[in-house]
């Protein structure tokens, strides 16, 4: 049964830095696109990246460009996300999935962000 395990949220101030990880079992890593989709409070899934199989293609919605950093170790069956000069506007759960809706999603990392 595939299984997907975020961990690394917390709080931090505004221009802060966290790194998301999720661990995946139950399903080939290696063979799926991986992606991150956030859900900030009274609002919808939001994707936010994806990366293909070999973690050399990444794209990012525009609200996290150039702030975010998606990555991936299949060796390990993790997938990561380096997320730098966090904003008001980034506070949610994070979630890893298989698809850009959020399929097969975790049960999701907090993000909070306040000074």
């Amino acid at each position: 049964q595939a299984q997907l395990v975020e961990s690394g949220g917390g709080l931090v101030q505004p221009g802060g830095s966290l790194r998301l990880s999720c661990a995946a079992s139950g399903f080939t890593f290696s063979n799926h696109w991986m992606h991150w989709v956030r859900q900030a409070p009274g609002k919808g899934l939001e994707w936010a990246s994806s990366i293909d199989t070999d973690g050399y293609w990444t794209y990012y919605a525009n609200s996290v460009k150039g702030r975010f950093t998606v990555s991936r170790d299949n060796a390990k069956n993790t997938l990561f996300l380096q997320m730098n000069s966090l904003e008001s506007e980034d506070p949610a759960v994070y979630y890893c999935a298989k698809d850009k809706l959020g399929s097969g999603r975790g049960q999701g990392t907090q993000v909070t962000v306040s000074r």
